[in-house]
């Protein structure tokens, strides 16, 4: 399982509200859920509420990778997608390597990632 949790550059509100949203997916979710913070609109630097630094600081805090990126522009949007679903195998494969019975699931689980990935928009 993995989240891409959202803050908007130019709203600092949205990104005081990361702890937060971490703390929920901590309760709700799967223990080994896999998380990746994002920065979003980094194409309207001018209007830039939240530092850079601040976001990867706040990532580094809370364990999670840390990018920044643009839907409007297609900026490192592909490259968040790869790195969740390269975090989320990680994890599925040591999870294998503990419980094989749940191998051909998890199999078919990581095709789908792949063919969703691969397939253009």
């Amino acid at each position: 399982m993995g989240f891409i949790l959202m803050y908007d550059i130019t709203n600092e509100e949205s990104f005081n509200a990361v702890q937060d949203w971490v703390t929920q997916i901590k309760t709700y979710s799967w223990d080994n859920a896999q998380v990746v913070l994002v920065g979003n609109k980094c194409d309207l630097a001018n209007d830039r509420a939240v530092s850079v630094d601040w976001g990867r600081r706040l990532a580094q805090q809370l364990g999670l990778e840390f990018f920044e990126a643009s839907a409007k522009d297609d900026i490192n949007v592909k490259q968040v997608f790869e790195r969740l679903v390269d975090l989320i195998c990680e994890k599925m494969s040591d999870n294998l390597e503990n419980n094989p019975s749940i191998a051909g699931a998890a199999q078919k689980v990581v095709m789908v990632l792949i063919a969703v990935l691969l397939t253009p928009i």
